[in-house]
């Protein structure tokens, strides 16, 4: 009989995340993935383009819960996920990334006795102001097999009592995303789109709270922007939660008015990484976009005071950088003198492959422990 596995995606990150994972499991004959879409960063433009580029079929649930508070959101996942487990009960539930949907589909997955799978495990950013930073907590707390992406997360975990026998090292499914999209990737057009050159401009993202939601921090990020702009052209691919505050803040006439900004709304993944692969650099407060710069060995200027991905600092191209150092930073990289850094090991486009490997193994553990009892 074949084991069925849940994937839960809820947001971009685990979109590409689960895709690779989805296409190398739904190639075995001893199992059947299906996909979990918990609806809960809904847009068409950020999930359904996704699943289009991603080449992942139409999700065979979801959840449909939509945007909300935290705690409304966490409890409507788990609602609607324990019905769906009671009707389609999993082998496994593989939960990935830190979202709520990840914490909230690992308790119902935990309190029902199904085994869970943490895709990501084990990364800290030793701030708990970070929502995020929660989520990962309480989904490592419970989940029954780690999947980590570096070393230091395995020693992030055995610090906290996880017997290193279920910690399986996989590597950066997140490159593995990259390489499969690689062709699409390089015949997309990129910043000819915007008639600018290759090596030519800056990809801007910001969506984290700290730095779009008080008018004083997103004003001066604002002003910084406008100044690196007269310098190198920036493209501001604009989450909509950071459009809705430019808007609140009066901001955005300020910064579409500018001959050095190209705005746009959220991108697929194949054109998003377009324009990443060929850019000067990149500035951010997302997570995955910093591992994906340190692959391409692109200068990451991450507006956070922390990451839960300290190798890209450690071993990438990525720095932390406060805002109002933003455009002495980009100053450093047009003057050559910004670290171009190296891969961390296991990011090489075959973590998918070590995932289904170590789950398969796994599974037949079960299968023996049961038939012995």
């Amino acid at each position: 009989m074949s084991c069925e596995i849940h994937l839960i995606a809820a947001a971009r990150p685990n979109f590409m995340k689960v895709a690779p994972l989805y296409h190398a499991l739904a190639a075995q004959s001893w199992c059947t993935p299906r996909i979990v879409h918990t609806g809960q960063h809904y847009d068409a433009n950020m999930s359904d383009a996704f699943f289009r580029d991603l080449r992942l079929p139409q999700p065979h649930f979801h959840l449909e819960v939509g945007s909300g508070s935290h705690a409304e959101q966490t409890a409507g996942v788990m609602v609607a996920y324990e019905k769906i487990c009671n009707q389609h009960r999993p082998d496994w539930t593989v939960v990935v990334g830190d979202v709520n949907s990840t914490a909230a589909c690992a308790m119902v997955a935990a309190k029902m006795w199904i085994p869970v799978v943490h895709l990501e495990a084990g990364l800290r950013s030793r701030d708990r102001r970070m929502p995020e930073e929660i989520n990962r907590l309480v989904t490592d707390a419970i989940s029954d097999v780690f999947w980590t992406p570096s070393v230091d997360a395995d020693e992030n975990l055995v610090s906290e009592g996880v017997a290193s026998e279920r910690i399986d090292r996989v590597g950066n499914i997140m490159i593995d995303s990259y390489e499969m999209m690689r062709p699409q990737i390089e015949a997309e057009a990129g910043p000819a789109k915007f008639d600018l050159p290759a090596g030519g401009y800056a990809v801007v993202t910001l969506h984290r709270p700290s730095n779009v939601d008080q008018p004083e921090v997103l004003g001066d990020l604002v002003r910084q922007l406008l100044e690196i702009s007269r310098r190198l052209p920036l493209i501001f691919a604009v989450h909509p939660r950071t459009r809705k505050k430019l808007d609140e803040f009066k901001l955005w006439s300020e910064l579409s008015a500018a001959r050095g900004i190209h705005l746009t709304e959220p991108l697929g993944y194949i054109e998003f990484m377009a324009l990443v692969r060929s850019a000067n650099a990149v500035i951010t407060d997302s997570g995955g976009v910093q591992e994906e710069s340190t692959y391409l060995g692109i200068p990451c200027l991450t507006l956070r005071e922390n990451t839960e991905r300290p190798v890209t600092v450690l071993q990438g191209s990525n720095r932390l950088v406060k805002p109002r150092e933003l455009a002495d930073s980009i100053g450093l990289v047009l003057n050559g003198q910004w670290p171009r850094g190296s891969r961390p090991a296991g990011w090489d486009g075959r973590t998918a492959e070590r995932c289904v490997a170590a789950l398969k193994r796994r599974q037949e553990q079960r299968l023996t422990i049961k038939r012995a009892e």
